[in-house]
């Protein structure tokens, strides 16, 4: 116990002083207005203290630990029937985006509406479907390399069905979160009763931007194929739990972070003798499909323009986007927040202040429930989070951080009592309605 404290200890002050030099760095070479620098610093401090809860929960997973499984009791077939409702709710979100669009004063039928969800992203990830990438053209249509092929694949062989793109991808977007929410009510009952796995569904869909699972876009598909990876892994498939991986990486970049749940899982099952020594090497082998999954979308950059990594050049010339520090990210937002409060009410209210609360709140949601979730759900939270918020020209921190299972699972872990259910939902449910009236208004909601 000593020994583990130890490790503790040294592994903790080791973060500490990793975060604390970066910032010091990030200080000397920006010269932000104290508001920016005070809003980094948080960012610095509330991820400081979920590494702090992260590590005893990370030494003890990496040690011998019985865990009790889950109560089995639940209602028969009940995947079948979320899936059901779940595809259901997908078809009430698109009556009532009809429904409010007419009341902001759109006249149109039903029908019509349905072309309103060609915005966003899920114009480039249509033109791809239908399209495939250029490798000559305008310049718009060529950066759309930049949008991993994935999910417009599956659209594309849906489409000679559909006889529409448009449809297409509402359809693969409906039955993907369906099979997602089915998936993520089976990973979570790994660890909790019938009622807190269903409720961990529940608050997945009330997770503000949840609307994009619905539109022709990566998001739930991508959902999809995490939850199944970590799933898989979880249950002893390991071969396919790696190659749903793959296919995450195959449909976005962030799909790259499931090594660290995968590597972490790898180690917990070898040190707690769930794991053969004989099967640790192929296992660790596997994890290669990964990465081998973001390689054959290099290899379609080569393919289309000659350069496996032309899609970096596109990020960075069109859009201006690098990996950053995650801290920075906050700071720049908070000043482009604060130039455009009471100027320009679509930046502020649909793009900047949601992506600051997302980020900030997500924070906030993992330091509660560090402690008691499972570890490499956390340690997969850390490497994303890092990643998709450091980008450094972030639009849409809403839509990146709920496409992954561990905000719900941590939600799930959080709302036990009735008094922390009733603030959830009192929090989530109108920020949810007032992001997606946002997003119907077009109010710069990526």
């Amino acid at each position: 116990m000593r020994r583990r404290r130890n490790i503790q200890i040294i592994v903790s002050a080791l973060g500490l002083l990793t975060l604390g030099f970066l910032y010091i760095l990030w200080l000397q070479r920006h010269d932000d207005p104290l508001y920016a620098r005070l809003a980094a610093l948080l960012s610095v401090g509330l991820f400081a203290a979920l590494g702090l809860r992260f590590v005893p929960r990370w030494i003890a997973f990496w040690s011998k630990e019985n865990s009790a499984p889950a109560p089995a009791e639940e209602p028969p077939t009940m995947g079948l029937r979320l899936f059901l409702a779940l595809l259901l709710a997908d078809g009430c979100l698109l009556l009532a985006a009809w429904l409010v669009r007419r009341l902001l004063g759109h006249e149109e039928s039903l029908l019509a509406s349905l072309r309103f969800w060609r915005v966003a992203d899920g114009v480039h990830y249509l033109d791809i479907a239908r399209d495939w990438y250029l490798s000559e053209g305008s310049v718009d249509r060529l950066v759309q390399l930049v949008f991993l092929p994935g999910y417009p694949l599956l659209v594309r062989l849906l489409i000679p069905l559909t006889r529409s793109d448009l449809a297409a991808g509402l359809f693969v977007s409906a039955l993907c979160f369906a099979g997602a929410g089915s998936a993520l009510y089976r990973l979570l009952r790994l660890d909790l009763p019938h009622v807190a796995a269903l409720r961990g569904v529940l608050l997945l869909c009330l997770l503000p931007g949840s609307f994009f699972f619905a539109a022709p876009m990566s998001e739930s598909l991508f959902l999809l194929l995490c939850v199944l990876c970590l799933y898989l892994a979880r249950t002893g498939r390991w071969f396919f739990a790696c190659l749903c991986g793959a296919m995450a990486a195959f449909t976005r970049s962030l799909g790259l972070t499931l090594l660290a749940p995968l590597v972490m899982e790898l180690v917990h099952a070898a040190v707690n003798g769930a794991l053969p020594r004989r099967r640790l090497l192929p296992r660790a082998l596997s994890l290669l499909l990964v990465p081998a999954g973001f390689g054959v979308y290099c290899y379609v950059n080569y393919l289309v323009a000659g350069d496996p990594f032309q899609f970096l050049i596109y990020q960075s010339e069109h859009w201006s986007q690098h990996l950053g520090l995650f801290f920075n990210t906050a700071a720049y937002q908070t000043q482009l927040a604060a130039s455009s409060f009471g100027r320009d009410a679509p930046l502020f209210w649909g793009l900047w202040l949601p992506n600051l609360l997302t980020a900030f709140g997500a924070l906030a949601v993992m330091i509660l429930a560090a402690g008691r979730l499972r570890a490499s759900y956390t340690a997969w939270f850390i490497a994303y989070f890092v990643i998709a918020v450091g980008a450094t020209w972030l639009l849409s921190a809403p839509r990146y951080l709920m496409a992954t299972p561990m905000l719900p699972a941590a939600l799930a872990l959080l709302t036990e009592k009735k008094g922390s259910r009733f603030a959830a939902f009192f929090v989530l449910t109108p920020a949810w309605a007032l992001y997606f009236l946002a997003f119907l208004a077009r109010w710069q909601v990526w």
